[in-house]
């Protein structure tokens, strides 16, 4: 539904671009996580696609047809479902979805039976004669959510919708966004908690700087990474052991841990014999292949971005 092709985009003033040749493809029926830490590009990316901001290079096609045209004849067609809650505190849940399907030109009965069925999908029925100002963070996220959903959008963008909320409406709103799916929406969600992305997420890109460093299904990005070895060991200095193990893979030190990404053909069996051969008594050790959030540190190299 959905493809961007060499996207670039520069702020005034800025030195560097902040999206330098992206490209991707959202489908039907598929959740699409998107992942990179701050700075990597992801806003700039939503607000292209929210059109908040003109495209600068590059090209982005709703089903063959370029973004510009697509939002000038039928704006409805991708929805936000924002970070902040995009609401008026004052008036009712019903009130904010009468508001908002006005704004998206839903009138009569498809206004009445859209608005139903919004309260129906995030089960907020029971709200609905309630001041949005007074529900919880969980149920301020089920009504962007709501709203979001009032005009029945092809490509649904979730920007970080489950920060700050209780472990009861996170579930919520995850099972939420694959029903979207199952149903036929294209889906784009962006978070900081890989473990959503592994719970929803077909496909998934991780950005960083810019630019996409992975693209691929969750089984081929997590098949990617090498076998891990980690190890916990307390009568040797860290630095004594990485260099006894150093034949047999790249080695770290992460906190307590050493760290072993073995060579291709090496078992975990013959790091083990090695470090007990060298005189380290091991404590703890475990071992498999790379989740999530390893393959997204080693990719944006596990520095800290405070923008």
């Amino acid at each position: 539904m959905l493809h961007i092709s060499d996207l670039g985009y520069q702020y005034p003033h800025s030195s560097k671009p902040a999206l330098d040749g992206i490209a991707l493809t959202a489908r039907r029926g598929q959740v699409l996580g998107l992942l990179g830490p701050n700075g990597a590009g992801k806003t700039t990316l939503i607000s292209h696609l929210a059109g908040l901001l003109p495209i600068q290079r590059g090209q982005i096609l709703i089903d063959g047809v370029p973004l510009a045209q697509v939002r000038a004849a039928s704006p409805t067609r991708i929805a936000v479902a924002p970070q902040e809650y995009a609401f008026y505190p004052a008036l009712s849940v019903r009130e904010n979805l009468q508001c908002f399907a006005a704004a998206s030109r839903l009138g009569g009965k498809v206004r009445q039976e859209r608005i139903a069925q919004s309260l129906a999908f995030t089960q907020l029925e029971r709200f609905a004669n309630t001041r949005a100002a007074r529900l919880s963070g969980g149920l301020k996220r089920r009504l962007n959510l709501a709203i979001a959903l009032l005009p029945s959008p092809e490509l649904v963008l979730f920007d970080e919708p489950t920060v700050g909320v209780d472990p009861q409406s996170r579930a919520f709103i995850l099972d939420a966004v694959k029903t979207l799916a199952r149903e036929g929406t294209a889906v784009i969600y962006t978070t900081h908690y890989m473990e959503e992305i592994e719970a929803i997420a077909d496909h998934a890109i991780i950005m960083d700087h810019g630019k996409v460093l992975r693209d691929g299904t969750l089984t081929d990005l997590l098949g990617e990474g090498a076998a891990r070895l980690r190890l916990v060991i307390k009568n040797m200095s860290p630095e004594t052991v990485c260099a006894q193990l150093a034949a047999l893979g790249a080695t770290r030190i992460e906190g307590e841990y050493i760290v072993v990404t073995l060579n291709e053909n090496i078992s975990p069996a013959t790091a083990i014999a090695a470090a007990e051969s060298a005189g380290a008594r091991i404590e703890q050790l475990d071992y498999g292949h790379y989740n999530l959030e390893h393959l997204f540190m080693a990719l944006t190299q596990r520095s800290l971005r405070d923008e």
